[in-house]
């Protein structure tokens, strides 16, 4: 289902970024801004909503078009082209773009824990990772996902040929609930195992940061890197950390602001979701854990994921905010 939101490995042909300097000239408008989603809207996109919903953005003179992308793979090619001035997009796919040629970066962060976790059915014959040897683990999309399950299958001393990967096309849980495999990888906490939760069929999750993978971001903004000096950015930051403290604050008037926008998304799965959601939003969504993109960095490059950690300025940087 909203495993569509990992549907990117995409390997590009423009030249490496160098660590850059906030260039280029300011918008024409400076008050007009358009932001690509990585999927169609869901909680993860809670800050934004409620920025828009509740005059966050405008407060900050900003007339921001939240978009949803045909392909979930557009958002940062669109931004790289300049057909937008926004995306959203995971750190994983970040560095994997950055590292291909894209000419973008982070420049904010919407959701700043995992969200990545490894699933299997509670009660059934998997009680530790250690039970996976010799069972089928579904999965979407090859790549980042096969790295993070390598790195916890080394925690318990097994190895990538002691499962066998069966790609299940987006359909995690339905794959999971038919038995068709023993555990799926690449499963969202706050969406699935409510899903699971919801057929009656609860789930078991272990989650990548407790097994040998170093902490991510999970939802990034990222912006053009030829176009970090637009002033409209720090008001956005500024915007988009109002509406966090909002919902922190008044979740259930922030709901109701939700849904009044997206009226289909009233319903239970999207309230439970909303729940698991709130506490793992950024609290700063401007500010940058450079530490953390460096350790980020050095981990996929040890899984072969990516074949250099460039130095974190060619990924992110942190847009001053408006005095």
């Amino acid at each position: 289902m909203l495993n569509l939101f990992r549907a990117v490995l995409l390997l590009l042909s423009f030249v490496v970024p160098t660590p850059g300097a906030w260039a280029a000239d300011p918008p024409a408008n400076d008050k007009k801004l358009t932001v690509m989603l990585d999927w169609f809207v869901n909680p993860d996109h809670a800050a934004l909503i409620v920025a828009q919903e509740k005059g966050f953005f405008a407060a900050q003179n900003l007339e921001v078009d939240l978009q949803t992308p045909a392909d979930p793979n557009d958002p940062p090619k669109l931004v790289a082209a300049g057909k937008v001035d926004l995306a959203v997009t995971y750190q994983p796919q970040l560095h994997i773009h950055v590292n291909a040629g894209l000419p973008i970066k982070r420049v904010g962060t919407l959701v700043a824990t995992p969200l990545n976790s490894l699933v299997v059915l509670k009660g059934g014959p998997v009680k530790a990772l250690a039970d996976l040897k010799g069972r089928k683990i579904g999965y979407s999309v090859g790549g980042f996902e096969e790295a993070l399950l390598k790195a916890m299958l080394a925690r318990v001393g097994l190895k990538a040929e002691d499962v066998t990967l069966v790609n299940v096309n987006f359909s995690l849980s339905p794959a999971l609930l038919s038995k068709q495999v023993d555990a799926v990888i690449g499963a969202f906490r706050n969406f699935e195992l409510n899903q699971l939760d919801l057929a009656k069929k609860p789930g078991q999750a272990f989650y990548p940061e407790e097994e040998g993978v170093p902490p991510y971001d999970e939802l990034v903004l990222v912006a053009n890197r030829d176009q970090l000096n637009d002033p409209r950015l720090g008001r956005f930051m500024a915007a988009l950390e109002q509406a966090t403290l909002y919902l922190l604050n008044h979740p259930d008037e922030a709901w109701k602001a939700f849904v009044a926008k997206h009226k289909d998304l009233n319903d239970e799965l999207n309230r439970r979701a909303w729940r698991d959601t709130l506490p793992r939003l950024a609290r700063r969504p401007a500010a940058l854990d450079e530490a953390r993109y460096k350790r980020f960095a050095q981990f996929l490059v040890k899984q072969g994921v990516i074949t250099v950690a460039l130095p974190v300025s060619n990924y992110a940087v942190q847009p001053p905010l408006p005095d």
